[in-house]
């Protein structure tokens, strides 16, 4: 459904909730090394960056002054060149009004938001579907996170139902995440694809080393992508690589294979604004 020589948003997932510099020591912690690592990436291409943030003691945090602290870090080094994604993630220790707290004290220009936490049973759709519905008339990017075909049915009933707004919102498939091993397969996209039945934006995101031949699929077949150490720490030949920078790089070369332009951060705020 999307254009497959069409703008190419390349997003970057630096951290995530879990790793810390002990599983690579180019992994970004504090707001300087996010915005050190943003401003490498957006060089070699990428226009969106999907933000974690950590507490004192380098724990996942949802916490809005931390996130607007590393929100200035990173706009002070690079202006508006870089979409700028924070993350609800539950990480087994927020629960959805607390999630939702953060999102409506902070405004930010664009969130990730899980179906699975934020949605778990017919109990919170109500408070989910008031939520939902004051993100997109705030105007701010919404991307719902799906982890199964079976998770994007479930996205489109509650679409249908008015749960979630009847808006073209941008969709993250995730490849891996509950594989043995978390290693991810290309043709595991394609159940999405199969399911999905209206127009949207839709990225991937692969966990392990699989993450550059899912990212390539997603590609080619139009979608958009997101690569960085919250998924994957090695290169296309299975090498540890070197930054987040290179993983980009990567992507970036793979991009001018399939013919297809990248998006910087104006393209990538139009690409996947919400529309009717």
């Amino acid at each position: 459904m999307n254009d497959d020589t069409g703008p190419l948003i390349i997003a970057v997932a630096p951290n995530g909730a879990y790793k810390s510099p002990a599983d690579h020591p180019a992994l970004p912690v504090s707001a300087q090394q996010i915005a050190h690592t943003a401003a490498a990436c957006a060089n070699e291409g990428a226009s969106m960056l999907h933000l974690h943030v950590r507490d004192a003691n380098g724990a996942h945090s949802l916490d809005a002054d931390t996130y607007r602290h590393a929100i200035d870090a990173v706009r002070n080094a690079l202006g508006d060149r870089l979409l700028i994604q924070v993350t609800t993630e539950a990480a087994g220790k927020f629960l959805a009004p607390a999630q939702m707290a953060l999102v409506r004290e902070l405004r930010p220009d664009c969130v990730s938001l899980a179906i699975r936490e934020l949605v778990p049973d017919a109990a919170s759709e109500s408070a989910a579907a008031e939520f939902f519905a004051w993100v997109c008339e705030a105007g701010i990017i919404p991307q719902f996170i799906l982890y199964s075909a079976a998770e994007l049915r479930r996205y489109q009933v509650l679409r249908e139902r008015g749960v979630i707004p009847a808006l073209a919102l941008p969709l993250l498939f995730v490849l891996g995440r509950y594989s043995a091993g978390q290693t991810s397969d290309p043709r595991a996209l394609l159940p999405f694809l199969d399911e999905l039945s209206h127009e949207a934006p839709w990225m991937v995101c692969a966990f392990g080393a699989g993450e550059h031949r899912c990212t390539a699929t997603a590609a080619a077949l139009g979608g958009h992508v997101r690569v960085g150490f919250e998924n994957n720490l090695a290169l296309k030949d299975g090498s540890p690589a070197g930054s987040n920078a290179d993983l980009v790089m990567q992507v970036r070369e793979l991009a001018a294979a399939l013919g297809r332009p990248l998006a910087d951060g104006a393209t990538a705020r139009t690409l996947l604004r919400p529309t009717a």
